[in-house]
């Protein structure tokens, strides 16, 4: 399809005489109008389409739409209902009365070509731009980050149930796309054992009978997919997407030695990371959070919290779900400069904080991340039974550290984790150690070489730790802090009013411009709230908190 430019002419006379006699007070959609007027032009997503062929539907126009189905919790099927129902959002679509819309594919399509062509932070962009020049905006301030777990839009699965699984999916499409080439390899067996969804029926009891059941998959896996790249074989098969992925599982999750195949141990499977979850969307990680774990992704939202304005979500990133909230501090200060929206005070919660992040925000961005800081050690919360390391004097040009009792250290080691992160060990010695009074305090080293060992940051940053580590406990730090618990409401307002904690698609792309989607209309509902001087909700107390709180 080609675009078909379209200048916004106002909303037609009827509609609006229709409208406002409906609906004296106004909706969302026609207050959104009066607000902002045409939110989205056409012209913004012309790249999205052809020069030449049939003309398409308004971009600018499917574009609000694909917001406010987020806004209201609709399929595409509704979405499109509403616009051929719905005078309100005729209004705000500059549509009239007898408009007939369009079909619901069109915003599948629409999606498609959003992500085929990199545009799926487009509308958020257009959106933070009217409210910017609304004056509602503006770089600096405070704004505050953080995630949420995303269920993936697949069944989570375990092991057996995942390569059962991804066999059976790879045999009907096979099935599907050639049944004549197909038929010869199935056997009874096989019809029994994947004619069905895995998950309706129960697996064997005992650990051994359930081990030769997988390595009976792994056989059978393995048999098609010889069959499959036989030279003799269509070359086409290898390319189906099933096929490819019945592959790829079976790399990890067996090992054959000849003709054994041998089911893989845990500690010989790839990293979750890297290792598929479900054969039907091939971007959902498996990940774990405080003890609860889920398949599918994460999303990092970032708003403004000045009492003044509006809070507005400024960016969105999702990740898949074994990825840290550590990873994605910077990735969210580089969103945040792109669109220069960078505040002047970032409150995160403590996985978004090493002391590294807070230097190269403050370097980088002029940005100070607020955020609390590991302690010095699990023993630092017993005061009075550990010395902890900030008692160390540490002679940064010498390459020396003092103990509290004098002592000075044997050893300077500069050295790397496996992660990359540069440190400094250093070493007390033992004989220095043994006859300290405070030895039970400091160090439980016994035997070896060296007494108490400590692990240093860069200069910089160790600097910026201990000082981080004394500002955290003042109640005047705690009281800046204070506002980083109102991300929560706004996670959970995502959560009820744009069902963002599932995602409607599969892959991470997809999921991502839903994601941005759902933040589009969440700002979208608070600019209207804020025009109308709609009070922020408070958080909830219970009857019996209550009394507990009176009392």
């Amino acid at each position: 399809m080609s675009l078909e430019s379209r200048d916004d002419r106002g909303v037609p006379e009827l509609t609006a005489r229709v409208v406002r006699a409906a609906f004296p007070k106004g909706t969302l959609a026609v207050r959104v109008r009066e607000a902002l007027g045409p939110l989205f032009e056409d012209e913004s997503f012309a790249e999205a389409f052809a020069k030449r062929g049939r003309p398409a539907v308004s971009p600018g126009a499917v574009a609000l739409v694909a917001v406010l189905q987020y806004a209201e919790g609709l399929t595409d099927r509704q979405a499109a209902d509403q616009v051929r129902a719905r005078m309100d959002w005729k209004f705000l679509l500059g549509l009239e009365l007898d408009d007939p819309g369009f079909d619901f594919s069109v915003l599948s399509d629409f999606r498609a070509r959003l992500i085929e062509h990199g545009l799926e932070e487009k509308v958020l962009d257009l959106v933070l731009e009217r409210i910017s020049a609304l004056g509602l905006l503006r770089s600096g301030g405070r704004q505050r980050t953080d995630s949420t777990h995303v269920l993936a839009a697949v069944r989570t699965l375990n092991r057996m149930e995942f390569v059962g699984e991804t066999l059976r999916a790879a045999l009907e499409a096979l099935a599907a796309a050639a049944p004549q080439w197909l038929s010869p390899l199935v056997t009874a067996e096989w019809v029994k054992r994947y004619g069905a969804r895995v998950d309706s029926y129960r697996f064997p009891k005992g650990e051994n009978v359930r081990q030769e059941w997988a390595k009976q998959v792994g056989q059978d896996g393995f048999t098609l997919l010889e069959a499959a790249f036989a030279p003799g074989a269509p070359g086409w098969l290898r390319e189906i997407p099933a096929v490819q992925v019945l592959r790829r599982a079976w790399i990890e999750q067996y090992h054959r030695d000849g003709e054994e195949v041998r089911w893989r141990e845990a500690k010989d499977l790839p990293p979750g990371r890297h290792r598929l979850s479900s054969p039907y969307d091939l971007d959902a990680r498996y990940g774990v959070k405080r003890g609860s774990g889920w398949c599918g992704y994460k999303t990092h939202l970032s708003e403004t919290c000045e009492p003044d304005a509006p809070h507005v979500i400024t960016h969105v990133v999702t990740t898949d779900a074994t990825v840290s909230d550590t990873e994605m501090t910077a990735t969210v200060h580089e969103g945040l400069a792109a669109r220069e929206l960078l505040p002047n005070e970032h409150a995160v919660d403590a996985g978004y904080v090493t002391a590294a992040h807070i230097v190269t925000t403050r370097d980088r961005h002029g940005t100070e991340l607020l955020g609390p800081v590991g302690l010095d050690t699990v023993h630092e919360r017993h005061e009075g039974e550990h010395i902890a390391q900030s008692a160390f004097t540490v002679d940064w040009p010498a390459r020396k550290v003092t103990c509290p009792q004098g002592a000075v250290s044997v050893s300077w080691s500069d050295q790397r984790k496996p992660s990359g992160t540069p440190i400094t060990r250093v070493h007390f010695a033992l004989q220095d150690c043994d006859p300290c009074p405070l030895r039970t305090q400091c160090t439980k080293a016994a035997n070896g070489k060296y007494g108490r060992t400590l692990t240093l940051l860069p200069r910089e940053q160790q600097q910026v730790l201990e000082q981080r580590r004394i500002e955290q406990q003042t109640p005047e730090w705690k009281a800046r802090y204070d506002v980083r618990a109102g991300i929560e409401g706004t996670i959970s307002q995502a959560v009820r009013r744009t069902g963002i904690r599932r995602t409607r698609y599969t892959s991470l792309a997809k999921t991502q411009l839903g994601n941005v989607l759902a933040a589009t209309a969440i700002n979208i509902i608070r600019l209207d709230a804020w025009l109308t001087d709609t009070p922020i909700g408070k958080t909830r107390t219970s009857h019996l908190a209550a009394l507990d709180l009176a009392a």
